[in-house]
């Protein structure tokens, strides 16, 4: 079992680049696969989810080369993939898995799809109700809950979805199934999630339009072509040193090309409201491209604040980092809106609970969040992320201001999402 030891720091300083954006990245190889001619994707994140996404992309008959970040993609088309001579294996990666059910549930032959142990504990009937309300025959445990799933070949037909939960993975799945659909798909949110897979529809020319909360595409589309994609730094990475930048002590550290797509800020929005110093320097990007930006985060003072459901699909990767942070700002921090959390690689709301308890927080959690004091020491501790990535980089983190050393249990998992996360904290650390 891999662990990651972690002392606390006098500071943070530096100049740090963060890996490029995941959801970006799983998406870039999906839509360069399915293009017809060669995609180019630089600043591509080499984790182990992208990677599964590749892998089975490669399955299916795709050539992709990989040198480092950049990948070079040469796209069969729309219509062009090949059945899969074995399984396809999403890994660790719930994006691949229920994103790339859309693509599967329109192809004209039978997959099959798993992941590994933690992967199949997590639903997939969110995305499997809608697809079978297109025509789309899917089957596994659980009345096709869990993976392994059979996706047989089926017409798909247009229809109009509400969907029940904020969630960029089921409207981009339909979005995907969308392409192969016959006649309109329209998928409408009750509340606004991320837009990557609309900003990735622009870059490769897909037809679709955008009104009010609702997503409408006529299918089947076009033929697309293959198209350059830049993959921004990952918001969701750089919430970690942004908290870390915050509580440490004369701490000055600058974030280069980090993605600011505002469905993905609602963090910095709670931190500015906590009292945060982070400045931001938009880059100036053309119509449709992901916006970027530097950030230059100070050590800050931060005060409790109440965090209501509006921003949680805007920051639900980031809640377990920003619980750190709720441990060392003054007053009660109230977390609504998150329930969420409960259905991630680990239900996060009780994983970062107990976690944070054993290092001497006062953490209570609720149905959807969490109720936290602060500001209170931490004290350094053995400890088990349940070998859920977001929880062990939040926890090492918290390390950083604890008293004593920490030993994170269960880390392999980092590598999931962020690669290369330890270096580039002792990079900024210093002793």
């Amino acid at each position: 079992m891999k662990k990651l030891v972690v002392h606390p720091v006098q500071r943070l300083q530096g100049i740090l680049a963060i890996p490029g954006d995941k959801s970006i990245s799983h998406r870039a190889v999906m839509m360069g696969s399915l293009a017809y001619g060669v995609s180019r994707v630089t600043h591509f994140l080499p984790s182990a989810d992208c990677l599964s996404t590749i892998g089975i992309f490669k399955s299916m008959g795709v050539k992709i080369r990989r040198s480092g970040e950049r990948l070079t993609i040469i796209g069969r088309g729309l219509n062009s993939l090949k059945p899969p001579e074995k399984t396809l294996d999403a890994g660790n990666s719930g994006t691949t898995a229920r994103i790339l059910l859309g693509v599967l549930a329109g192809q004209p032959f039978t997959s099959r799809l798993t992941g590994d142990k933690y992967l199949k504990r997590r639903p997939m009937r969110r995305v499997v109700e809608p697809l079978a309300q297109m025509g789309a025959r899917i089957t596994g445990p659980e009345n096709a809950n869990l993976l392994p799933l059979k996706i047989e070949t089926r017409k798909l037909r247009g229809i109009t979805y509400q969907l029940t939960v904020a969630s960029a993975q089921v409207k981009s799945a339909l979005l995907m199934a969308s392409l192969f659909a016959e006649g309109e798909t329209k998928v409408i949110e009750p509340t606004p999630t991320r837009d990557h897979t609309e900003r990735m529809f622009n870059a490769f020319s897909v037809p679709f339009t955008q009104r009010g909360g609702a997503v409408s595409l006529r299918g089947p589309v076009l033929p697309f072509k293959g198209q350059k994609i830049r993959v921004p730094g990952d918001i969701s990475s750089a919430a970690f040193f942004i908290v870390a930048g915050l509580l440490v002590p004369n701490s000055r550290i600058v974030l280069k090309n980090v993605g600011l797509n505002p469905t993905r800020t609602g963090l910095l929005d709670v931190l500015h409201d906590m009292g945060a110093q982070i400045e931001v320097f938009h880059h100036k990007t053309r119509g449709g491209e992901e916006p970027v930006g530097d950030l230059i985060v100070v050590s800050s003072r931060l005060k409790g604040v109440e965090v209501s459901g509006e921003v949680a699909p805007r920051m639900i990767d980031e809640f377990p980092i920003l619980a750190v942070a709720a441990t060392q700002a003054e007053g009660t921090t109230v977390v609504r809106g998150a329930a969420e959390l409960k259905v991630k690689e680990s239900d996060r709301i009780l994983m970062m609970a107990v976690t944070l308890r054993k290092m001497g927080a006062v953490i209570e959690p609720t149905a959807d969040g969490w109720i936290i004091e602060g500001p209170t020491p931490l004290k350094g501790c053995r400890i088990s992320s349940g070998g859920d990535h977001r929880v062990a980089m939040s926890l090492a983190v918290a390390a950083l201001v604890s008293q004593g050393p920490t030993t994170v249990l269960d880390t392999e998992n980092i590598n999931t999402s962020f690669p290369g996360f330890e270096n580039l904290l002792q990079k900024a650390s210093v002793s």
